[in-house]
């Protein structure tokens, strides 16, 4: 997966997909992605960034289930009072948090609520939102820039991991996901 350049490729396969599907708004165009960037103190990763200024700036017919974002928007269902996103932290995680189940004594309430925030809020740009409290992210800082995560209230998850038992298994990147969700595949096949 390169997030560095846009592989003409993968730009094709996200074309075909989005040719196919109504209500698919404009492009943002260069200026107003590197205003984004310049704003947030990031560069999006490819193929994402190039996505987004010449193909499509967000569909109304998912993914995710309730369609992808435009770009610096947040899904109505965000909720008020949340802290401002930082894009330029890196993204804590680098392997799926099932904090649901984690009955670490050493954190503190405070803690956890801090290091679950953190995973919300940092280093990701939301793509959209399947309903019920779960968000997919674009990581767009740390070492797993490129990556899509789906978070929730029960933790935190990577699509398109290469682990030899993935919770949720497909081609990492955002072309894997757009494309995993083009095919009707489930999400997690063995749920």
């Amino acid at each position: 997966m390169n997030t560095e350049t846009c592989d003409p490729a993968e730009l094709a396969a996200l074309r075909e997909v989005v040719a196919s599907r109504p209500e698919t708004a404009p492009p943002a165009g260069w200026e107003a992605v590197r205003s984004f960037e310049a704003e947030h103190g990031v560069v999006l990763p490819e193929p994402y960034r190039t996505f987004v200024a010449e193909v499509a700036d967000g569909l109304r017919a998912g993914p995710p289930y309730y369609g992808l974002l435009p770009l610096a928007e947040t899904p109505s269902d965000w909720g008020a009072g949340r802290p401002e996103r930082r894009l330029a932290e890196p993204f804590p995680l680098t392997e799926a948090w099932l904090w649901e189940d984690d009955e670490d004594p050493v954190l503190s309430e405070a803690e956890f609520e801090a290091r679950t925030g953190a995973v919300f809020d940092r280093g990701s740009l939301l793509l959209g939102t399947d309903g019920c409290g779960m968000y997919w992210h674009l990581v767009v800082t740390g070492p797993q820039r490129g990556h899509v995560w789906q978070i929730a209230g029960e933790g935190a998850i990577p699509f398109g991991s290469h682990t030899a038992d993935p919770l949720m298994p497909g081609t990492p990147g955002f072309t894997g996901w757009i494309s995993h969700w083009s095919r009707g595949q489930d999400w997690f096949p063995d749920a």
